[in-house]
């Protein structure tokens, strides 16, 4: 692309081009061409400054002098006016304005009403926990009692001790074990509640699909002070909240 060339100096050399009626001119023209309009401008301005006080000096003068005296111009020493019919019509070059910078404005009325957008915060995943849940068309709540039946076929007892639902909608939930005593009828043909003690608590949620429910029960029934066993004498001293005792091995089939 060839470069451009000024129409008033012909130089093809510049940091800024501007573009005139004639063409492209340099900035540095474009600077000389604005300062001449300036002086032009500020020569126009005086002689209109200058016509101005000749005029308000004659009004002046005519007040003073008495009436039907005349006197020549000449012999007030003023001379005789500069500005004729020519220079007094004649074009004037609109000054420069300056750029004028709108100030601040005040809150109009629709800008009170009006919130400024904010961004959604980014959504996480979070485990919820519950003291009751809705699992396959059942209700569950904290204290009910569960069966579940480990790899060899044998079937335990638990407390539920709370809920937990993670960020794939999974359920599990947090039990504590049930120890049969010498009373209890074997796990296979049911659950006596009265028959059986508190056992240990379990630190990791286990899911509900392992889980079968047994039956309804509040949740310190096997912490209260009116349990079906009582504490002993010896056992108040060191009384943690739990009950233990010794099961005597059982031989399974």
């Amino acid at each position: 692309m060839p470069k451009p060339v000024c129409v008033q100096c012909s130089s093809n050399d510049s940091l800024l081009w501007r573009s005139s009626g004639s063409g492209q001119i340099c900035n540095e023209c474009h600077i000389a061409n604005t300062a001449k309009k300036e002086l032009k401008v500020e020569v126009t301005v005086k002689n209109e400054n200058e016509e101005k006080k000749e005029e308000k000096e004659d009004t002046e003068a005519k007040k003073d002098k008495p009436e039907g005296e005349t006197t020549p111009a000449k012999a007030t020493g003023r001379g005789v006016r500069k500005s004729t019919r020519a220079t007094r019509y004649k074009a004037k070059t609109p000054a420069p304005t300056p750029n004028k910078t709108s100030g601040p404005r005040g809150r109009g009325r629709r800008s009170i009403f009006k919130r400024q957008p904010l961004k959604a915060p980014t959504a996480t995943a979070t485990v919820v926990t519950s003291d009751s849940i809705f699992y396959k068309g059942m209700y569950m709540q904290k204290g009910d009692i569960v069966s579940m039946m480990d790899i060899d076929g044998g079937i335990y007892y638990a407390q539920i001790r709370g809920f937990l639902t993670d960020q794939y909608c999974e359920k599990s939930a947090v039990v504590t074990w049930l120890l049969p005593t010498k009373a209890s009828p074997p796990p296979e043909k049911g659950f006596d509640p009265a028959t059986y003690i508190i056992g240990p608590e379990e630190e990791l949620p286990r899911k509900l699909e392992y889980m079968e429910f047994v039956l309804h029960a509040p949740s310190d029934y096997y912490k209260a002070s009116n349990s079906p066993y009582p504490l002993t004498e010896s056992e108040l001293n060191n009384y943690s909240g739990f009950i233990w005792t010794t099961l005597e091995p059982k031989d399974r089939t």
